[in-house]
């Protein structure tokens, strides 16, 4: 991922030396499970640790240069390390592992620890979502569908929606965070021939790891897809978030805006733009994470045993993914603190309809009244489109209706303009998107 997207902690787990240890940090677990039946001394697997944390990265990469093989030239670069200083360690390094044990249990350990790190994002998130909706618990605005006014809706229950949203995305990812930490530590064609699986078991278990129960050369990858998934749903949740605040930020409408700082400009032609810049990046790396799950999922089909076809795809699409969505939680945080809310614009905005938005409230009292739904319905959207087309207030177009009169007095029917009377399920609602 480029620079102007990364976040150093995040940058940091995907980087070649924090790879590097982590597979080092795999190797020393099966160096350690293996001490007792091999006699490695444990001041030789102190030697070893002390290896692990020398700056090997550009040793590797010039090792690598040579044999084309990542794993040998790490390993190669640690022996040139540890001869001397433990021969044991040094005999019985990577000893009955493959590369892809190696390789795929550090990438365990990777998804685990960057999944910490976007649960913690989601939960900062949340939290600032709960407040928001708390505080427009009772901010009314024209609820839309198809971009048409419908009903009224509370700014609060709009947030406690996306609250619930922010809860499942969370929810998620500690379910992938469980289906990725799976490791393999089987060797060559996953079967055991040359180290036990007891060897894995406790190796796996000094990592935190579960071992994956049938593996080929590889950690299936089926896994990963299943993990991939959970980025992919938060970034749509994001971008859901992103696009209402960009609709609602349009001039014609103008009920909510990003923040836009002192000093910031809008457009080098223009000098009174203020655009909703940020939210529009966050749909921009929404679809770039949507765009790289058909990759993952195909990584899944592998010949045999293994092939490397999937290496290159994950070396990009897991860190870019990673890094991205990160920040996107991270710019989304930013405009969750600076969101300018106009309620006087909202309920502006829900005036202008005329009243249409209470069409339901006359069309049930009239059926309340001992009318038909069909018949209720006719009346009704009669007085609808007259408003529609000579913009007179919905309540006069109904008041001036003998037929809809002789069912409802004028005071029953103004009644039902009331919007006292959409409020009654507001808490229950907050309570259900966890923020009440």
């Amino acid at each position: 991922m480029i620079e102007r997207y990364s976040r150093p902690e995040m940058a940091g787990i995907w980087a070649e030396d924090n790879r590097l240890r982590l597979m080092l940090g795999v190797e020393e677990a099966f160096l350690e499970a293996l001490a007792g039946r091999k006699a490695i001394p444990a001041s030789e697997l102190k030697a070893f640790k002390a290896a692990a944390h020398q700056g090997l990265h550009q040793k590797v990469v010039a090792l690598e240069a040579q044999s084309g093989h990542e794993v040998i030239a790490l390993l190669a670069a640690v022996s040139a390390v540890i001869q001397d200083s433990a021969p044991a360690v040094n005999r019985y390094l990577h000893y009955g592992l493959t590369s892809s044990d190696v390789l795929d249990t550090a990438l365990a350990l990777q998804l685990r620890q960057a999944a910490d790190i976007l649960l913690k994002d989601w939960e900062e998130v949340a939290g600032r979502l709960r407040t928001l909706a708390r505080a427009h618990a009772q901010t009314w605005m024209a609820g839309r569908t198809h971009g048409v006014h419908a009903e009224p809706i509370s700014f609060g229950v709009k947030l406690a929606g996306w609250h619930a949203e922010a809860l499942r995305n969370m929810e998620r990812l500690r379910r992938a965070r469980e289906t990725a930490g799976f490791g393999k530590l089987s060797g060559a064609v996953g079967c055991f021939t040359q180290a036990g699986p007891e060897l894995e078991l406790e190796a796996l278990g000094k990592l935190g790891l579960k071992p994956e129960p049938v593996a080929t050369q590889v950690v299936p990858r089926d896994r990963h897809a299943d993990y991939f998934h959970a980025l992919v749903l938060s970034a749509a949740a994001i971008e859901r978030f992103a696009t209402e605040i960009r609709h609602l930020q349009r001039t014609e409408v103008l009920e909510a805006e990003e923040p836009f700082g002192k000093g910031q400009k809008g457009s080098s032609a223009m000098p009174h733009k203020r655009n909703p810049i940020l939210c529009e990046n966050l749909c921009g790396l929404a679809r770039l994470i949507r765009s790289y799950e058909s990759a993952v999922v195909e990584d899944i089909v592998l010949w045999h045993e293994r092939d490397i076809s999937h290496s290159s795809v994950e070396r990009v699409i897991l860190p870019d993914a990673h890094i991205a969505l990160d920040f996107m939680l991270a710019r989304f945080k930013k405009v969750l603190d600076g969101l300018q809310v106009h309620p006087e614009r909202m309920k502006e905005n829900l005036d202008r309809s005329l009243g249409l938005v209470f069409s339901q409230t006359v069309l049930l009292r009239l059926v309340d009244a001992g009318l038909s739904r069909e018949d209720a319905y006719e009346l009704v959207q009669r007085s609808a489109m007259k408003t529609w087309k000579t913009r007179e207030p919905f309540l006069k177009s109904l008041q001036a209706d003998p037929a809809v009169t002789k069912t409802l007095s004028k005071g029953e029917l103004a009644a039902c303009f009331d919007l006292d009377s959409y409020k009654g399920a507001v808490q229950e609602l907050l309570a259900r998107g966890g923020v009440a």
